[in-house]
C-alpha cells in the first residue's frame, strides 16, 4: 500500500491541473474542507472561468468566496451560513434547496467532475477516514470523475460508515494545517431560560437531536441532569462530550443502535475532534441514513431540538429568508422534526428568543417573502424565555392564545389585537 501511496502523491498545485473550467467541483462541509486545495485552486483563477464549487456549511471565508471572482468560481450553497450570505444576496452564489436527506442523491444526479476532501492517514489496510464529515461526501466521491484526498493527520479516525480505499483515489495532498474550530457559542440568560423549559420535556432513556446555536445548546447544558439519554443527530459539537463525560448520555437504552452516537457530522474544537478520533461509541452515516425521517422514527423517544428565527400564530416558522433578509436554510429542521413526530413517545421541540432587537420573534403573520421552513403541521412543542406552548392537536385558535402567552409581555397585547381582526381568535 505504501507504494501505491507514494505514487499517487502530489502537490496541492499539481493536484488542482485537473480542473477546467465548467466543472463542478465537490467539497465536504465544516473541518472537512480541503484548504490546502481550494487555495491553490484560487492562484489558477486566470485560467479558469465557471467553476462551480458545491459546498455546505463553510467556516471560512475562502479567497475564491471574495467579491469579484464570480468569473471564474461560483459558490453554490447547499445550507447557506454567514460565511455565504453575502455572496447569495449579490448574486455571486447560488442556493440548492433541498431535505438534507435528499443531498446524497442530488450530488448522485449532478455530474461531478473533481471531489476534493480531507481524510485522517492511511491505515494499514489501504483506508482513510473521512472523519468529521460523511454527510454527502461519501456519494461525491463515489461518483466524481476524480477523487483528490488531503491526509491531514489532524483529521480524526472515526468508525461506522466513513471510509475509503487508496484505490479510489486519483491523487493525494498531505497538509498538516489544524482543522478548523467553532468554538461554542455563548449563552446567555435568555437562553439558559430556555433551556431549562426544554429539559423539562425530556424523559431520562430518550433519544435526542440537537441542531446549533446558542439555544440549543443552552437546551443540552441542562441535560446533564438526564439520565440513559441516547444521541441520533445531524451535527455533534463540544457538548455532546459535555454530556458523555458527564454520564447523561450512555446510548444504553437506544431501541436502535443501543451503545453508539448515530451521526454524520461534527463542528466544534480540537477537544471533539480528539474525543472522536478511534472512539466506537460514535458511528457516523451519511444524512441519507441519519436523517431519513423512517430511520429517525425508529428510535423510541425521539425528541428533536431546533433552533428557528421566526413563527407566525398558526405555528408556521421561518429560518431561511424572512421578507427580503437571508438568515440560513432549511437544514435538518423537518426531517428530525417529522422523524420525531413519528416516533413512539416522538416529541419536536422548537426553540426561539421571543425578540430580536426589541422585535416580536412571534409574528402574526409571517412578512411577505418569507420561506416556511417548518409547517405548522410538523411543529408539537414552542419554547421561549416565557415558557411553553403545545401545538400539535391544537385547534388554530388555540394555537394563537399558546404562542401569544409565551410571547414577549411587551408584544402580547399587540399579538392579540392581531390575532383578533384576523379571526383567529374572539
Amino acid at each position: 500500500m505504501t507504494a501505491v501511496y507514494t505514487e499517487k502523491l502530489v502537490s496541492a498545485a499539481e493536484a488542482v491541473r485537473v480542473i477546467s473550467s465548467g466543472d463542478n467541483i465537490v467539497v465536504p462541509p465544516g473541518a472537512a474542507e480541503p484548504e490546502v486545495l481550494m487555495e491553490a485552486l484560487f492562484e489558477r483563477r486566470a485560467e479558469l472561468k465557471d467553476v462551480r464549487v458545491h459546498q455546505m456549511l463553510p467556516l471560512r471565508e475562502a479567497t475564491y468566496l471574495k467579491a469579484g471572482m464570480e468569473r471564474h468560481f461560483r459558490h453554490v450553497s447547499w445550507l447557506t451560513s454567514s460565511i455565504v450570505k453575502r455572496g447569495v444576496k449579490e448574486g455571486r452564489a447560488g442556493v440548492m434547496p433541498g431535505y438534507l436527506y435528499e443531498y446524497p442523491q442530488f450530488i448522485r444526479d449532478l455530474d461531478v467532475d473533481v471531489f476534493m476532501g480531507t481524510v485522517s492517514p492511511m491505515d494499514e489496510h489501504g483506508y482513510f477516514s473521512f472523519g468529521v464529515s460523511v454527510d454527502y461526501t461519501i456519494a461525491a466521491a463515489g461518483c466524481a470523475k476524480k477523487v483528490i484526498l488531503v491526509v491531514n493527520p489532524n483529521m480524526p479516525r472515526t468508525m461506522g460508515y466513513s471510509v475509503i480505499h487508496i484505490s479510489q483515489a486519483d491523487m493525494i495532498v498531505e497538509d498538516y494545517t489544524p482543522l478548523l474550530e467553532l468554538p461554542k457559542p455563548t449563552i446567555g440568560s435568555i437562553d439558559q431560560s430556555i433551556g431549562d423549559y426544554v429539559c423539562q420535556l425530556i424523559d431520562d432513556g430518550s433519544t435526542i437531536q440537537l441542531g446549533l446555536g446558542s439555544t440549543a445548546n443552552a437546551a443540552a447544558q441542562c441535560l446533564k441532569e438526564k439520565k440513559g439519554l441516547g444521541i441520533h443527530t445531524h451535527f455533534v459539537t463540544d457538548t455532546l462530550v459535555d454530556l458523555v463525560e458527564c454520564g447523561a448520555v450512555t446510548n444504553r437504552r437506544k431501541n436502535v443502535h443501543p451503545g453508539k452516537i448515530i451521526c454524520s457530522s461534527a463542528v466544534g474544537t480540537r477537544r471533539l475532534y480528539q474525543f472522536m478520533n478511534n472512539n466506537p461509541m460514535f458511528e457516523m452515516h451519511a444524512v441519507s441514513y441519519t436523517n431519513d425521517p423512517l430511520i429517525i422514527a425508529r428510535n423510541d423517544n425521539m425528541v428533536a431540538i431546533n433552533s428557528v428565527d421566526e413563527i407566525d400564530l398558526l405555528g408556521q416558522c421561518a429560518s431561511e429568508p424572512i421578507g427580503p433578509k437571508l438568515y440560513s436554510g432549511t437544514g435538518e429542521q423537518v426531517d428530525f422534526a417529522r422523524g420525531a413526530m413519528r416516533a413512539t413517545g416522538g416529541k419536536s421541540i422548537v426553540v426561539l428568543h421571543s425578540t430580536h432587537k426589541g422585535r416580536s420573534k412571534i409574528v402574526p403573520m409571517l412578512e411577505s417573502g418569507s420561506v416556511v421552513s417548518l409547517s405548522k403541521n410538523d411543529v408539537d412543542y414552542v419554547v421561549t424565555e416565557f415558557g411553553i406552548a403545545k401545538l400539535k392537536g391544537k385547534t388554530f385558535r388555540q394555537r394563537a392564545e399558546a404562542l401569544i402567552g409565551i410571547a414577549h409581555p411587551d408584544h402580547r397585547d399587540g399579538l392579540s389585537e392581531a390575532a383578533k381582526k384576523s379571526g383567529l381568535t374572539r
